[in-house]
C-alpha cells in the first residue's frame, strides 16, 4: 500500500532536487500547494506527478519557469475541457434513456398496486 502524503525530504530525494528548489517551484506555480501539517509540507501523489513534469520541462526541455507555468495551465484547461465533454456525453445518454426508465417505473408501480389489491382481497376472504 502506498502512502497518501510524502514529506518534502522524501519528494526531494525522489526527484533528486534540493528541498529549496521544491519550495521555489511551489511559490512560482500555483498548481503546487502541498498540505501543511504543522511546519511540514505534505505532497500527495498528484502533486508529485506534477513536480515530475515541472522538473522534466525545466531540466530536459529547457522551459523557463513562466513557460512551464503556462504549459501546465494549458494542460489543465485541456483536461478540464475533455472532462466536461465526457460529462456532457454521459448526461445525454442518461437523458436519452430516461423515457424508457420512466415507462418501466410506471409499469412496475402498476404491478405493485395490482399486487397490493390482490393481497388485500385475499386477506378479506
Amino acid at each position: 500500500m502506498t502512502k497518501q502524503y510524502y514529506t518534502i525530504g522524501e519528494v526531494s530525494n525522489l526527484l533528486e532536487v534540493k528541498p529549496h528548489v521544491l519550495r521555489y517551484w511551489e511559490s512560482e506555480i500555483p498548481l503546487i500547494r502541498p498540505k501543511k501539517s504543522g511546519h511540514q509540507r505534505r505532497y500527495n501523489l498528484q502533486q508529485i506527478e506534477t513536480l515530475k513534469k515541472i522538473k522534466y520541462m525545466l531540466y530536459d526541455q529547457r522551459y523557463t519557469i513562466e513557460g512551464a507555468r503556462q504549459k501546465l495551465r494549458n494542460d489543465r484547461d485541456l483536461k478540464e475541457e475533455i472532462r466536461q465533454e465526457a460529462i456532457a456525453k454521459k448526461k445525454s445518454k442518461i437523458n436519452a434513456a430516461m423515457p424508457a426508465v420512466a415507462k418501466d417505473l410506471v409499469a412496475l408501480r402498476d404491478s405493485l398496486v395490482k399486487l397490493k389489491k390482490d393481497i388485500e382481497e385475499m386477506n378479506r376472504k
